[in-house]
């Protein structure tokens, strides 16, 4: 049976790993959330008026309004 002072110390480690595995699990998911906005506007850049910047943009800020609207600006899920 582990006796007593081993089992105090094996709970920092344990809490440790634990925030260590944390922020290296959300340093991905932030690099793979900027790589998927790369992307996303790379094809906006090639696609979307791809001679009139100006217009695309315009379009972009349009179409991202409206699906604020259409969503309520209900932003509560990325608190989560």
């Amino acid at each position: 049976m582990p006796d007593e002072q081993d089992t105090r110390l094996q709970k920092p480690l344990f809490t440790n790993l634990k925030k260590t595995r944390s922020t290296f699990n959300s340093i991905i998911i932030v690099v793979a959330i900027i790589m998927l906005w790369r992307g996303v506007w790379g094809l906006l850049d090639i696609y979307l008026f791809p001679e009139m910047p100006t217009l695309s943009f315009v379009v972009s800020i349009s179409i991202g309004l409206v699906v604020l609207y259409l969503n309520d600006f209900q932003l509560d899920n990325l608190k989560k």
